[in-house]
């Protein structure tokens, strides 16, 4: 079966009709927030090295960072090939984001072909880099494959608007969460952009970039 891609807002809102029927908590979400953002960005190197970039920092200070690497030039292959570990410390990265930089520019990711190959096969694909896990391998399927059917567990700001949406003590564990969010298939993007929301309008701060 041919895994659905996230395209536009009416996928969003095809996913939504879907997820408030599988759990109806989801329901009092829509009509706290405005809008769900649809999170697609294009694919590639440069996208692959923002997120993780934004790996275990707060989106404020990823942004930042980000900005330098841009404003350096530092978003290519090639550039991170040949500058030296003063420069990219320079631009904000410590020692071990320097090392999965490097990891990253000297992979042979065959960006192209990720796009036919299922969720799974991406992600394992993808951790086979030095510095990527789970969290920035699903994201990179979620926003620059567009993948309906994945989630992102080990997100703390998934974690936390679960946890209070739920009305949960503590929580949940990224083992737990992708448990939970197995029953949201095949709309477990959407669900993960929903929660993302959700967190926004509880904390008043982006969870994710």
């Amino acid at each position: 079966m041919e895994e659905r891609i996230i395209t536009s807002k009416e996928c969003i809102s095809e996913g939504l009709a879907v997820l408030i029927k599988l759990e109806p908590k989801f329901y009092q979400v829509i009509h706290a927030i405005d809008e769900i953002p649809l999170r697609r960005t294009s694919g590639g190197f440069d996208r692959l090295l923002s997120t993780i970039i934004s790996q275990q920092v707060s989106v404020a200070a990823a942004d930042a960072i980000w900005k330098k690497i841009k404003l350096a030039g530092l978003n290519k292959i090639s550039a991170i090939k040949t500058v030296s570990d003063q420069e990219l410390r320079g631009v904000g990265l410590s020692k071990q984001k320097i090392k999965y930089v490097r990891s990253l520019a000297n992979a042979k990711i065959n960006y192209r072909a990720l796009k036919a190959m299922p969720t799974s096969q991406v992600v394992s694909e993808l951790k086979q880099v030095s510095g990527i896990g789970n969290w920035t391998a699903e994201i990179y399927a979620m926003f620059s494959l567009g993948r309906a059917d994945v989630f992102a567990p080990g997100d703390l700001a998934l974690q936390e608007a679960t946890r209070s949406l739920f009305n949960l003590q503590e929580r949940p564990s990224e083992k737990e969460l992708r448990s939970m969010a197995k029953d949201w298939s095949p709309w477990q993007a959407v669900a993960a952009r929903l929660l993302w929301a959700y967190y926004n309008y509880q904390k008043k701060r982006e969870g994710i970039r």
